[in-house]
């Protein structure tokens, strides 16, 4: 079997870490990690693999030479702009998840689930969807080749650590009284309707995006869909409530044997048990919960779902490394030069 070698980039931020950890779950046919980071952290020692790793500057220098085959993204927008293009220059597929490439026409926005064979379209650089939209997407493309999806309302409960760390220690400090250093607001018994920046039109940059990746994702950009994302007091685990209406007519048990049939849905929907969908239970799991599933009655075939996942594992790091074990699997990794 052949060995490639793997770079993650930003591998000492909080994706970057758990990149590493599911990358040491999945085993992937690996020969060689490549640890990469900022000046700042270059020289830091990782435990990674059973073998220590020195953390390596990110320079184009430092890339030239290791034959590296993929390269995991997670270390902001800018550098993805600035460096993305010189790793995919050396031949190397990139998949890369901020939100640098996304909108790019030659850049397949990729949920493994959803939309695997995009992959094979790639020029050197993969896009890793927003994590509010690709928990959503894998419950909605079964159902959306089974019913035809007319329109889509997202309404989101995010948690914080999808602000980074920044985000993350706005809550744990603010148990404390600290003032916030990354929301504008007390994030601490508090919700705020306001991810990513405001735009003209009134949206976040957030609603926009997730309306944005839906139609790419799904192939269809005739779907009418709005959002609401709306930032809660919880560390990790994004919930979304989601009102589909279809183009077809259903039944309730109609949409729920596609969702038991759809790759990475688990249903979690007994509610004379209480049981159904929590961040507190779907954190450090990969695979997308879905819930209190009941049907729109105000629409002739609509239904209400009730989404859950761990926006730091599928919402990142589990989806990026799945592009790279799909596009090992498809054979889509070609490195034709590496300097």
């Amino acid at each position: 079997m052949k060995k490639y070698n793997v770079a993650v980039v930003g591998a000492t931020g909080m994706v970057g870490n758990k990149m590493m950890e599911v990358l040491t779950e999945k085993q992937l046919p690996v020969e060689n990690y490549y640890l990469f980071a900022s000046a700042k952290s270059a020289g830091k020692k990782i435990d990674f693999m059973g073998k220590e790793h020195t953390v390596i500057e990110l320079k184009e220098e430092n890339i030239i030479g290791k034959n590296i085959d993929i390269a995991l993204f997670s270390a902001g927008g800018d550098t993805s702009k600035q460096f993305a293009p010189i790793f995919a220059k050396h031949g190397i597929l990139v998949i890369d998840n901020s939100s640098a490439w996304r909108r790019d026409e030659n850049v397949p926005l990729v949920v493994p689930e959803c939309n695997a064979n995009e992959i094979l379209n790639h020029k050197n650089i993969i896009a890793n969807p927003n994590c509010s939209t690709i928990q959503a997407v894998v419950a909605l493309k079964p159902l959306h080749e089974a019913f035809g999806i007319k329109r889509i309302i997202y309404s989101t409960y995010q948690a914080v650590s999808g602000a980074g760390v920044r985000g993350f220690n706005d809550l744990k400090g603010g148990i404390c009284g600290e003032a916030p250093q990354k929301f504008p607001y007390p994030i601490f018994g508090n919700c705020l309707p306001h991810i990513d920046v405001f735009m003209d039109n009134g949206y976040t940059k957030e609603e926009d995006k997730m309306i944005f990746e839906t139609k790419k994702i799904l192939g269809d950009w005739n779907m009418k869909i709005t959002a609401t994302c709306v930032r809660v007091p919880v560390y990790y685990g994004h919930s979304e409530s989601v009102n589909v209406e279809f183009e077809k007519p259903c039944t309730l048990e109609q949409v729920k044997e596609v969702l038991s049939k759809a790759e990475g849905v688990v249903i979690q929907d007994d509610v004379k048990n209480n049981d159904y969908p929590m961040p507190i239970t779907a954190e450090n799991k990969n695979e997308v919960f879905v819930g209190r599933i009941r049907m729109d009655e105000t629409v002739p075939s609509g239904v209400n779902l009730w989404v859950v996942a761990d926006n730091i594992r599928k919402g990142a790091a589990t989806n990026a490394v799945q592009i790279a074990e799909k596009a090992i699997e498809l054979g889509a990794v070609k490195n034709q030069y590496n300097g």
